[in-house]
């Protein structure tokens, strides 16, 4: 099929030139690493390119918005291994065939809601999809999605600029009380019963674990599913290829997960001097890893501003790299696959009926990072 071509990509002279661009970030002049090899580099150097920083890994940092650590995120080895080991099983679970089954269904019936109809995705397809799908994750009542649809995109912002979490915390404090009370076999009840080291987990530490459990891998999905349906909007044929074999789904998510990236990058802080860019940076400030840019390093990926559906290899660092790879990664890809592959298989066409992209605007870039509101009609295949 014909390729179809990106918005350009705002980091592509910086990083054929130095690999670096420096951009103002809540006062700190922070340097980004944008090529895809020293992105990968410093993504395993966790001895100097520390995760180890509370609330300043993400980029804006998150000081106003959240009081606990978010694990295991913000650790390293070694304590970064025992948080990491002690939930991996609960996001295994992405592989199970009743699992697949769950979240298949809730795909199915989502776009049984919308056949033959005009609707604004972000807020009728996407969040609530992305909502009840985590309930299948966390093992809890599709009921509490109904809570969590209200949240918006991300819990902790509203447009560019940072808000406390709206409901969040107090949603996690009923929880957490709630599983003390009765326990079951849903995520806060694991927490609770959980053991660190021969030790209960604190409180401090089931908040870390549930705070970026909600926050995570929020907006990032449903960004990547409405730009998704985006495409399959502009790109008439990709439906169709799609649906001819449907083995073409599974390098086809890949190829969708590179290109639209919902997370333009994520903070390091340095623990010794460095030098970046030429310039050198000292212990204590911070460096962002830019996975947008390095998905887009033309000595890696071929033709890097098309969508190729068919690209092999594709080593994207959307999910991350080294320790700190996502979690949530194994959910994400079943997620996205399942939409994929049901758009393919029940529509002829998904037409565009108005947008607004969202444009994650910084003081030295502009990048698309999904949509504000997007109406399409969704056209059944027949």
């Amino acid at each position: 099929m014909k390729p179809f071509d990106l918005p350009q990509d705002p980091f592509a002279q910086s990083r054929r030139e130095s690999g670096v661009h420096r951009c103002p970030f809540q006062g700190e002049n922070i340097p980004m690493l944008l090529r895809h090899a020293e992105v990968r580099e410093a993504a395993k150097d966790w001895t100097t390119f520390s995760s180890d920083a509370p609330f300043r890994v993400p980029i804006p940092s998150e000081e106003s918005v959240r009081s606990v650590r978010q694990l295991p995120l913000e650790t390293d080895p070694p304590q970064h291994g025992g948080y990491r080991a002690l939930v991996e099983p609960l996001f295994l679970r992405a592989k199970e065939p009743d699992y697949i089954a769950k979240v298949d269904a809730l795909v199915s019936s989502a776009l049984d809601a919308v056949l033959g109809k005009e609707v604004e995705v972000v807020g009728q397809f996407a969040i609530p999809l992305q909502s009840r799908a985590l309930t299948v994750l966390l093992n809890l009542p599709i009921e509490h999605a109904d809570r969590w649809i209200g949240w918006g995109t991300h819990v902790f912002r509203k447009h560019d600029g940072l808000e406390s979490s709206s409901g969040l915390d107090e949603y996690i404090d009923e929880q957490i009380e709630r599983a003390r009370q009765s326990s079951g076999e849903d995520f806060f009840s694991y927490l609770m019963g959980a053991n660190l080291g021969g030790r209960p987990l604190t409180h401090a530490e089931i908040l870390g674990y549930a705070n970026i459990a909600f926050a995570g891998g929020r907006d990032t999905i449903i960004h990547t599913i409405t730009s998704t349906l985006a495409y399959f909007a502009e790109d008439s044929q990709a439906l169709d290829y799609l649906a001819d074999d449907s083995k073409r789904v599974v390098l086809a998510v890949e190829e969708l997960l590179r290109v639209f990236m919902p997370l333009t990058h994520i903070g390091r802080v340095l623990t010794r001097p460095v030098s970046l860019g030429g310039e050198e940076s000292l212990p204590g400030a911070r460096v962002a890893l830019c996975w947008a840019a390095a998905n887009r390093d033309e000595t890696v990926f071929k033709n890097p501003d098309q969508v190729r559906l068919d690209r092999k290899p594709n080593p994207h660092v959307s999910f991350g790299f080294g320790e700190h790879l996502c979690l949530g990664a194994q959910h994400a890809r079943l997620l996205l696959r399942s939409v994929v592959r049901a758009c393919a298989t029940r529509l002829s066409r998904i037409e565009c009926v108005r947008s607004v992209p969202r444009v994650e605007r910084e003081a030295t870039f502009e990048r698309i990072v999904g949509y504000e509101s997007l109406v399409l009609r969704f056209v059944e295949r027949v």
